[in-house]
């Protein structure tokens, strides 16, 4: 598949639709939604993982690659999806966790089991003369990174919770393992794999303690990482040039993202990176609140654009995912200008250099959940950093008011489909609490609405498509000093597309050198090209000419 002008949408299966009333959504949910996926526009699901698992990290703590998980549906009904998709041109894209597995797979059982060959399969190790853990890295989740297990002596490597054990990449065995997975479901008919934090699948030979940070400069884009990238790529979907792979990369650099995503490495066809999503951390800490950099923002985005582009390397576009909080509450303003900012996030993203990603209720301008008790929370990582935060001495309120700027899940809620019992997502209580907001944000509303932020994205959509210069284009920095307004443009054989977007609430100033432009798409009304214009609140422009 040729990927420049495609356009993903991420599945979080559990909150997508429920089709069998048992508060989760499923995969024969997935398939009554067709219509509507088609009717947005994209052209391949990205759905988070729903094999066999304990559920301990929402699946992503896998107890058999090759196996369904029951309570979202059979390979049967997988079958029919795949089936049903290829009806409208949409392809399916799987999430592939191989960082590690969950501890009920059946390789960490037998490794538990004293099984040698298992062992290998994962980092066991002695502790130190004193009995602590070899290293002192954190685990993602809070906490050390080993987990001690008293009947065999050792420590086992959880870089994230500690029911999810690294694998051994090293070990030939486990290469092999997975290659098999991978073709396994390429025989299903599978067009896409998004690999979860794949940039830490080579370990060190030494373990070392790191006195600067939390362990991650010694596993981070390891030795061997992209050559074992090169291998799966030559054993599996390598063989069949329209397969699309995406990496998600962990604190990586844009000098590994070169290589991961170059278009002669053979490695994986793009990236996403998270730079621009630490930009409101303070210190580059997660749990410690400031208001957006806007200027490290434009610096980060459009040094990928040009850089990723000088080496033939493709970009992942994205704002959200299903780790990350809704982009509309985050660089938006989804109080005063919900509408006018949904849409100028969107134009942004939309007509960069790369492929877009869509999380779902995304174009339809779902928000944070705003929850305020710790027992409307579901995900591990908040209901840990609730009691960490906790100890730490910061108060009650604080750390509500932190849970709901970052929080995982505030994307995880489920969809907003109309504004009827549990907003349409099912008729019985769901997994996970509905937002409040539903009665007036929802997919019914957005399709009636011809000014919704949904029909801007189809529009957004349908330019990519028409025109190769957004999907193919170049991509030049402009007003790179302004305070408030990110703006680029974009060239390719003749065409030219100039693209303004005001991040702020408050009006401003732009100053254009060229003319002969016409506006192609905007969240307000229709305006002529000036070189001398005043934006309104969040206004976004695309500007066109040939």
């Amino acid at each position: 598949m040729n990927f420049e002008d495609k356009v993903v949408y991420q599945i979080y299966l559990k909150s997508f639709y429920d089709s069998d009333q048992d508060g989760l959504g499923d995969l024969n949910g997935v398939i009554e939604k067709l219509d509507y996926l088609d009717y947005v526009g994209v052209n391949c699901l990205w759905i988070t993982p729903f094999f066999v698992s304990p559920q301990n990290d929402n699946g992503y703590d896998v107890a058999n690659y090759c196996a369904i998980d029951p309570r979202y549906g059979t390979m049967e009904i997988f079958e029919k999806l795949v089936k049903e998709a290829k009806k409208r041109n949409i392809d399916i894209m799987l999430d592939m966790v191989f960082n590690h597995t969950s501890t009920q797979h059946e390789w960490f059982q037998k490794a538990l089991a004293g099984d040698t060959k298992y062992k290998n399969y994962y980092f066991f190790k002695k502790g130190k003369p004193d009995g602590t853990p070899p290293t002192n890295w954190a685990s993602k989740f809070g906490g050390n990174a080993w987990q001690y297990v008293e009947e065999m002596g050792e420590y086992y490597l959880h870089l994230f919770d500690k029911t999810q054990a690294d694998l051994n990449w090293d070990n030939k065995e486990v290469r092999d393992e997975l290659c098999k997975v991978l073709n396994f479901w390429l025989k299903k008919g599978v067009y896409g794999f998004r690999f979860d934090v794949v940039n830490l699948i080579s370990k060190p030979t030494i373990f070392m303690d790191d006195f600067e940070g939390d362990g991650r400069t010694y596993y981070t884009d390891g030795t061997h990482v992209h050559e074992y990238l090169q291998e799966i790529n030559q054993r599996s979907f390598g063989n069949d040039e329209h397969i699309i792979t995406v990496g998600e990369m962990s604190s990586t650099s844009l000098e590994n993202c070169v290589k991961y995503a170059g278009k002669e490495d053979h490695e994986l066809s793009m990236v996403f990176n998270f730079h621009h999503l630490k930009v409101d951390y303070k210190d580059k800490q997660k749990w410690v609140l400031k208001e957006f950099d806007f200027e490290e923002l434009t610096s980060l985005l459009h040094t990928w654009q040009v850089e990723m582009e000088n080496k033939h390397a493709w970009n992942a576009l994205f704002w959200c995912n299903h780790d990350q909080p809704r982009a509309l509450s985050r660089f938006g303003d989804d109080k005063n200008y919900p509408i006018e900012s949904g849409k100028m996030l969107a134009t942004m993203l939309h007509c960069m250099r790369g492929t877009p990603y869509i999380y779902q209720g995304e174009e339809i301008g779902m928000t944070n959940a705003y929850f305020t008790k710790i027992d409307e929370y579901r995900d591990v990582e908040s209901t840990n950093y609730f009691q960490i935060l906790k100890q730490q001495g910061v108060n009650e309120k604080e750390i509500y008011h932190i849970l709901q700027e970052r929080s995982r899940d505030n994307s995880r809620t489920p969809i907003q489909w109309n504004d009827g019992l549990h907003a349409g997502f099912s008729k019985v209580t769901p997994w996970s609490q509905v937002i409040h907001n539903y009665h007036t944000i929802n997919v019914e509303a957005s399709k009636r609405d011809p000014n919704s932020i949904l029909q801007h994205y189809r529009k957004l959509i349908k330019l990519r498509k028409e025109y190769k210069v957004i999907s193919l284009g170049s991509y030049k920095p402009l007003l790179e000093n302004h305070k408030q307004v990110f703006a680029y443009k974009r060239e390719y054989e003749g065409e030219s597309m100039i693209v303004i977007n005001n991040f702020y609430g408050q009006k401003t100033s732009v100053h254009l050198e060229e003319g002969g432009y016409t506006s192609l798409l905007s969240n307000y009304p229709k305006r002529e090209y000036q070189k001398v214009m005043e934006l309104e609140p969040y206004e976004s422009i695309v500007f066109y000419k040939k």
